[in-house]
């Protein structure tokens, strides 16, 4: 079986469940801490996979609250394969920021067993910038599917977050 073929294996069974600084609770607590709202940032995360073909075939989108120094998770769960990611936002000194992304990949190639994998990435953004984040790597084959992350930061303006991808229970399933 080619490269190429498991990966397209794996992606077709995925599902998002986005996990981790679930900030219901945080949303409150912004209110009743002094300075913590404007501290306070929106993380938007589009998750999406691509075919080869640049067809998007399956997509989420979700927003989250969150403070500088606190991780905002997601959870991609196929067939055979999982990703969990952390992304946290830290503020430098002179405004902008820095978003640090932990990933840890399992996937399960059958006859080979289980390999895993971790990353970190850290990187350098402004208010509003909009980044890619590639859990599996970059695209490096036309002819194979991918997992793309696009990010972005805003402030907080003290509006509640925005949940447009997932339904109530967290998931959303990848059309078959």
């Amino acid at each position: 079986m080619t490269p190429g073929i498991r990966r397209r294996i794996l992606l077709e069974g995925i599902i998002l469940f986005i996990s981790g600084a679930v900030l219901n609770a945080q949303d409150t607590a912004l209110d009743e801490l002094p300075g913590l709202r404007e501290r306070a940032v929106i993380l938007h995360i589009v998750s999406r996979i691509v075919e080869p073909n640049q067809e998007v075939v399956w997509d989420s989108e979700e927003s989250r609250v969150t403070i500088p120094g606190r991780p905002v998770g997601i959870k991609l769960v196929g067939e055979n394969l999982v990703v969990a990611v952390q992304f946290t936002p830290f503020r430098r000194p002179n405004s902008q920021f820095v978003l640090v992304a932990q990933g840890q990949i399992w996937i399960n190639i059958p006859n080979e067993g289980i390999s895993y994998h971790t990353t970190m990435q850290t990187i350098p953004l402004e208010l509003m910038e909009q980044i890619y984040f590639f859990p599996l790597g970059s695209m490096k084959a036309d002819d194979e599917a991918h997992i793309e992350i696009q990010l972005a930061l805003e402030p907080y303006s003290g509006r509640q977050r925005r949940n447009r991808g997932a339904d109530e229970a967290g998931e959303n399933p990848v059309p078959q």
